[in-house]
């Protein structure tokens, strides 16, 4: 937990300076979470890092694989259900660019070989938090790293609705 440490507070920073400001609605009115309750919820994910990798797993307690810790930070940060697998969630909310991106934004991969196989929650500066794979635990990685730069398929910011 302590190398996460500076990436935590940094989150903790950015949400006291950054200015609050409402994304603007899409073509068919969808509402967004504030940047308040999304660095928020940035923060809850940094909190589970080290959680083991269990395939099929959506707890704290059991450990999570990477659709479980999605869904998991989602339900106990803003009280949202999301869908069981990553494909699933990547049909929710709105597309995004990588410059668009901020912190609780859904990031994508391809690591199956099979589009929206991998996510995980956008962290800031070009990092995103994740639960990997078996032997593993949740982690902070960088985007940039050769590996999530070719397997990236896209992101995703979550509406209310």
């Amino acid at each position: 937990m302590k190398k996460f440490l500076p990436i935590l507070l940094l989150l903790l920073c950015s949400a006291c300076t950054t200015p609050h400001r409402e994304v603007p609605a899409a073509s068919h009115k969808s509402e967004y979470f504030s940047n308040e309750a999304m660095n928020d919820l940035a923060i809850y994910a940094v909190s589970l890092a080290e959680t083991p990798y269990r395939f099929g797993g959506n707890s704290p307690e059991n450990g999570f694989d990477c659709s479980g810790f999605v869904d998991h930070v989602f339900l106990n940060s803003l009280g949202l259900k999301l869908p069981r697998t990553s494909l699933e969630i990547s049909r929710m909310g709105e597309p995004l660019q990588a410059d668009q991106l901020r912190p609780g934004d859904l990031v994508f991969f391809n690591t199956q070989q099979q589009p929206y196989s991998h996510v995980g929650i956008y962290v800031g500066e070009n990092r995103f938090v994740h639960a990997p794979k078996s032997g593993k635990a949740i982690a902070i990685v960088n985007m940039k790293e050769n590996y999530w730069r070719v397997h990236y398929d896209g992101a995703r910011r979550i509406s209310m609705q």
